[in-house]
C-alpha cells in the first residue's frame, strides 16, 4: 500500500466527513438537474460514515481493563452486526448503482471476502468450544477445594490433577495456534523454540471443525489483499458509493482480526499493513489495533492462546495455583488454609465469566455468521433483479 494511504487527512476529525471528494463532487452536481436524488445519496453515505465512527469511538473509549473482555468483544460484535444491517440497506437502495462498472467488481469483492470470514466465524466458535473444557476443569478444581470445612489431601490431589490437565490443554491450544505459519506474524510464539512432547498430542480435547492446514493468519492476508482505500476519480464514478463498499470491507476486516486476536485459533496472526487513516471512523479503528498489539507484545501475553482478558485471568490463576499445591504441606496452617480458600476465591470469579459469558458469545458468533450469509444472498439478488430490469 502507498505511504500515502497512512497519511491521516487534515480533515478526518469526527466533526467532518473528512473525505472532501464528495463534498466537492456535490457542490458540482448543485448546478446539475437532478440534485436532489444526489444530494440523497450523498447524504445516505455520509450518515454512514459517522455511524460508524460513532460505533467505534465507543469501542475505543472503554477502559483497558476491559479491552478484550468477554463483554468488550460481545459489544464489538453487535458494533459489526448494527453497521452491517446499515450497509444492508445502502445496498438495497442503491442496488441499481451496483450492476455497473467498476461497482460492480467493488461489490462482488466484498461479497468474496465475506465468504472468507465465515470460516474465521468456524475456528472462533471451536476455540470457544476449547474453552468450555477449561471451564470444566476450573469447575473440577472448585469442587475440590470450594465450601470445604477444612481442606484435605485428597481434595489437593483431585484440584491438582485438574490444575494438570488444564495447564497440558491450554499448551496444547496455544501449540495448534501458531503450528502453520510464522510469516506476517503480529501476534503468537515462534515454534521453534521449546516444542511441547509428543505426549502431550493424546491430551487434544477437540478437534477443530476447520482442516488442520487453515491457517487464520492466512485468511486475514486473503480478506485484507488489494484493499485500498478508493481513489478520487474511483469515488467520483461511483457517486462515493465505493466508500461505503471500502468502509464496510475495512470493518470486516478489522473485526474478524480481533476475533482471532482474542480467542485461540489456528496460526493466529495478521498482515500488520493494512491500516488507513483518512477516514472519520479511521482513528478509533487504528486506537484498538494499536492497543490490542500493545497487549499482545506484554512479556505474560506473547504466548498466550488468545488475548481475551478471561484467558489472561485463568493463566494466571492456574499458574499461581499451581505454585501453591506445589508448597503446601499437610496439615494445613490455618494462614496456609485461609490462602488457598482466596485462590479458590479468584477461581470462583473467573469461572462463573467464563461460564456466563461464553454462551451469549458463540451465540453471537453464530448470529455474525448468519447474517453475512444473508447479507451475501440478498445482496446478489438484489443485483440480480436489478439486472432484470435494465
Amino acid at each position: 500500500m502507498p505511504s500515502t494511504d497512512f497519511q491521516e487527512s487534515a480533515s478526518s476529525s469526527p466533526s467532518s466527513f473528512g473525505f472532501s471528494i464528495l463534498s466537492r463532487r456535490r457542490d458540482q452536481v448543485h448546478s446539475m438537474e437532478s440534485t436532489n436524488e444526489s444530494n440523497g445519496q450523498d447524504a445516505d453515505l455520509e450518515a454512514f460514515q459517522r455511524q460508524v465512527a460513532e460505533r467505534f469511538q465507543d469501542l475505543a473509549a472503554a477502559p483497558s481493563e476491559e479491552l478484550l473482555s468477554i463483554p468488550w468483544i460481545r459489544k464489538l460484535l453487535d458494533t459489526f452486526l448494527c453497521v452491517q444491517e446499515e450497509f444492508r440497506v445502502i445496498v438495497f437502495n442503491h442496488k441499481s448503482n451496483l450492476n455497473r462498472p467498476p461497482m460492480d467488481k467493488y461489490i462482488l469483492d466484498f461479497f468474496e471476502r465475506s465468504v472468507k470470514a465465515l470460516d474465521v466465524c468456524n475456528a472462533i466458535r471451536d476455540g470457544i468450544e476449547q474453552m468450555r473444557h477449561w471451564q470444566k476443569q476450573l469447575e473440577i478444581v472448585l469442587c475440590a477445594l470450594d465450601n470445604q470445612r477444612s481442606i484435605g489431601e485428597g481434595q489437593f490431589r483431585r484440584a491438582k490433577k485438574a490444575l494438570i490437565d488444564l495447564t497440558i490443554a491450554m499448551l496444547d491450544d496455544r501449540d495448534s495456534s501458531t503450528t502453520v505459519s510464522h510469516r506476517n506474524r503480529s501476534f503468537g510464539r515462534q515454534n521453534n523454540a521449546q516444542r511441547e512432547p509428543r505426549s502431550l498430542a493424546n491430551f487434544r480435547s477437540l478437534s477443530w471443525s476447520v482442516s488442520r492446514t487453515w491457517s487464520a493468519a492466512k485468511q486475514l492476508q486473503a480478506i485484507s489483499n488489494n484493499l485500498a482505500p478508493p481513489r478520487g476519480n474511483e469515488i467520483l464514478s461511483t457517486n462515493g458509493l465505493n466508500v461505503a463498499v471500502f468502509t464496510m470491507n475495512y470493518v470486516l476486516l478489522f473485526v474478524m482480526w480481533a476475533l482471532v486476536a482474542a480467542i485461540p485459533c489456528q496460526d493466529r496472526g495478521l498482515p500488520s499493513h493494512f491500516l488507513t487513516r483518512q477516514f472519520v471512523w479511521s482513528a478509533s479503528i487504528v486506537s484498538l489495533y494499536e492497543k490490542i498489539m500493545d497487549e499482545s507484545k506484554k512479556r505474560d501475553r506473547r504466548n498466550s492462546c488468545g488475548l481475551m482478558k478471561e484467558i489472561h485471568d485463568i493463566e494466571k490463576c492456574v499458574r499461581l495455583m499451581n505454585e501453591l499445591t506445589d508448597s503446601v504441606h499437610f496439615p494445613l496452617t490455618e494462614e496456609r488454609e485461609a490462602e488457598v480458600k482466596q485462590r479458590v476465591q479468584e477461581v470462583g470469579k473467573i469461572y462463573e465469566a467464563i461460564k456466563d459469558g461464553l454462551d451469549p458469545l458463540e451465540r453471537l458468533v453464530r448470529e455474525v455468521f448468519r447474517r453475512i450469509v444473508r447479507s451475501r444472498t440478498e445482496g446478489l439478488d438484489s443485483i440480480s433483479r436489478a439486472n432484470g430490469h435494465d
